[in-house]
């Protein structure tokens, strides 16, 4: 048999199948094969009767982690977004199965002999090694402890002794990682609303994608439950999808509670160990529910039932980073093979996904009503521009030092969004003018009090702060726009006695942050949550009454067709933070363009009437979901490299509208960002008529991968989440 083999090298060159001779395997199995001078792990993708080429090599059979369906997305993937076989294979398997040796964690597991009886042994240790009686003891009374365990209670010469005596045997044990073990949550009993019921009953007995629009607090995540439910029941399994890895403790809890040890997480925060074990038991079926983002697209379920994806309108389901890809667009074609059904469920749902509800393509489920005793919260608008001209310079605006104040009188609970983490958004020279930039990126840096430095958000690199100007010599320094860190210093100052929390990049680094900071904020160890977008979705806290939006208008500045959209999500998510239980809610915005017809809308939180005028704005510019919007990347650390490969790849993709016909727009420009992380930037950025964007997208492919700069790189993006 000639096994058609991909090896695991991420490289152009070798972006083939090899063949060697082997058994009749199953297609996906792992194999050791002799590569070059090297032995490498490779995927058995094909088998065939016949090579084209002499004295073949053989292909060793390691296991077979990966299914046939698995194939079928990957060439879907392949096709899709010109990948290369392994970085898609790779995807769907956790670290430890990249080595050729044994994935499993052991560790050694001491037990008392049974070759002596208890005296015997006692005689032997003999009377003054009072601590390897200790030892001894333990063992039998608890039939036996790891070795590492041991060494610590007992110390290392104890152990040596009873070893050195022959009184234990040794085994390794695999001890399964579970992964937030110490979540604690009882499961409620629920009696699911008429419109609930009739939700689920449409899911259950359908087919294709359904778009779940529910208003936050509808219930969602209950009908996420007993759709599972119903499928665990005639033996199939489910996927369950968050944006972000901080939702995933609390969504977590909810799903254990309700089905326990079915229930496996994957997700980036993982360590290997832990992955492995959980992807294992979802392999053998010990697990039937996979939870976790994006990456939990690719777990390992056989008889899939249903695929579920929460806050799908969220940018994190877009992996901005080889291998790049849109979950939604994945989970898709998963569910079709799979026979399964895909659920998206939002509040403020993606612009385009709406459309195709819209259009009939997918199937529309609207909640428009909370489940609670209290409707939506309250939102009050404070123009901040009025503020500033009453002299208030502080980032709050006496509303919410009001609101604030009120609800902490009260013993309620306060979130507090602000966009933006650091101290402050740059240093710069009052003198003249002088700003602080990142050495190899075109950007100003951070300052972080905490840590004492200026940093650069998008490549890492500090700098010590600023106090004397490098370009004039003065001392006179002013700080930026400010971020969270200064929010939580400001808090502190003017409500004494008052427990704030933070929650943005810089404090959920360690393991388990999220989980350790919401935990605390859910047992009420603390009256204020202050955070960047990571605390604008899927939480739910019973006790939090007010939430104050600091300047939400600050994502409508930006160059982005989509900056209104965005801004529109972010404020109802957000919003929808308060009053999520018997409290009544109330929402404070902050806004310098308070009149912005996003505001307008998300006063009462109308998505239909914003979708109506964002559409009716994309179809008249020409932007997704009426054009495509496809770029090409070229960044090289040498600025004449990469602008010769951009012109030479600007020429051949403006020639194909020879082929194609005019295209609505083509543009060649350096990239707003002109230099990040050492390389030179320029794009392409071309809008498509949907009708033929996929086969110039396919043409691109080719005249990217044939004109690469030498020192750098180039891709191509369909649909970007930025164009920086």
């Amino acid at each position: 048999m000639i096994l058609e083999v991909i090896v695991d090298i991420s490289s152009a060159e070798v972006d083939r199948t090899f063949d060697y001779i082997g058994d009749d395997i199953p297609l996906g199995s792992r194999v050791s094969v002799e590569f070059g001078k090297k032995r490498l792990l490779g995927f058995v993708i094909g088998k065939k009767d016949t090579s084209n080429f002499e004295k073949l090599k053989k292909a060793t059979l390691i296991d077979s982690p990966i299914d046939e369906k698995q194939l079928q997305l990957m060439d879907y993937m392949r096709s899709k977004y010109n990948l290369r076989y392994i970085d898609v294979l790779r995807l769907f398997l956790p670290t430890k199965l990249r080595e050729e040796k044994n994935p499993e964690y052991t560790r050694i597991f001491l037990k008392p002999t049974l070759k002596l009886s208890y005296d015997d042994a006692i005689a032997q240790i003999g009377p003054r090694a009072k601590k390897q009686i200790e030892l001894y003891d333990f063992l039998v009374s608890k039939g036996g402890g790891f070795l590492a365990q041991m060494v610590n209670l007992y110390g290392a010469s104890a152990v040596k002794g009873l070893r050195d005596k022959g009184l234990v045997d040794e085994t390794d044990v695999h001890e399964r990682r579970v992964p937030l073990g110490t979540l604690d949550r009882k499961d409620k009993e629920v009696v699911l609303t008429n419109a609930q019921q009739d939700a689920v009953n449409q899911i259950v007995g359908g087919q294709g994608v359904y778009l779940l629009h529910g208003v936050t607090g509808s219930g969602k995540t209950e009908i996420y439950l007993h759709v599972i439910e119903h499928f665990l029941k005639i033996g199939k399994t489910s996927i369950m999808l968050v944006p972000e890895i901080s939702l995933t403790p609390q969504m977590l809890g909810i799903f254990r509670a309700r089905f326990g040890d079915k229930v496996a997480i994957l997700h980036s925060g993982l360590n290997a160990s832990e992955r492995y074990d959980e992807w294992k038991r979802l392999r053998t079926g010990e697990a039937q529910i996979a939870i976790g983002a994006r990456s939990a697209i690719f777990a390992p379920l056989t008889n899939l039932g249903a695929i579920f994806i929460d806050e799908e309108h969220d940018t994190s389901y877009i992996s901005e980073s080889n291998p790049r890809y849109d979950t939604r667009e994945v989970a898709e074609e998963r569910a079709k093979i799979a026979g399964a059904v895909l659920v998206l469920g939002s509040a403020t749902p993606d612009i385009c996904t709406y459309q195709k509800a819209v259009e009939g393509k997918f199937n529309l489920i609207t909640l428009p009503d909370r489940i609670s005793a209290h409707k939506l919260p309250d939102m009050e608008i404070v123009d901040m521009t009025y503020e500033f001209r009453c002299g208030n310079r502080s980032p709050f605006s006496s509303t919410l030092i009001d609101a604030i104040g009120q609800a902490l009188s009260r013993k309620e609970q306060v979130i507090l969004f602000l966009n933006r983490r650091g101290y402050s958004s740059f240093i710069r020279c009052k003198d003249c003018g002088y700003i602080p930039t990142c050495d190899i990126c075109d950007v100003s840096m951070t300052y972080h009090k905490g840590e004492d430095n200026l940093k650069c958000h998008y490549c890492g690199a500090t700098k010590a702060p600023m106090t004397t100007c490098p370009k004039c010599g003065s001392h006179n320094m002013k700080n930026g726009r400010v971020g969270t860190e200064k929010l939580v210093e400001e808090l502190e100052s003017i409500f004494n006695g008052m427990k704030c929390l933070r929650m943005d990049y810089d404090t959920t680094t360690g393991k388990d942050a999220y989980f350790h900071i919401l935990d605390q904020f859910a047992k009420g160890e603390a009256d204020i949550l202050v955070g960047t977008q990571m605390i604008a979705k899927g939480h739910d806290f019973p006790n939090v009454t007010l939430v104050g939006i600091i300047e939400a208008d600050a994502a409508l500045f930006m160059s982005d067709y989509r900056a209104s959209e965005r801004t529109f999500q972010l404020v109802t998510q957000v919003a929808g933070r308060a009053g999520r239980a018997e409290k009544k809610g109330r929402v404070v915005l902050q806004a310098f363009w308070p009149s912005h017809y996003v505001f307008k809308f998300a006063k009462t939180y109308d998505y239909n009437g914003f979708f109506g005028t964002e559409n009716n704005r994309r179809l008249v510019t020409g932007f997704p979901p009426y054009k495509d919007l496809v770029r090409v990347m070229i960044a090289s650390t040498d600025a004449d490299d990469g602008r010769e490969s951009a012109r030479n790849t600007y020429i051949a993709v403006r020639d194909l509208q020879q082929k194609y016909g005019k295209f609505p727009f083509i543009n060649l420009t350096r990239s707003p960002f002109k230099y990040l992380k050492g390389q030179y930037r320029f794009q392409i950025v071309m809008r498509l008529d949907p009708a033929n964007a996929e086969m110039v997208t396919k043409d691109t492919y080719k005249i990217v991968s044939d004109n690469r700069p030498k020192k750098g790189s180039a891709f191509v993006e369909i649909n970007p989440q930025n164009l920086y």
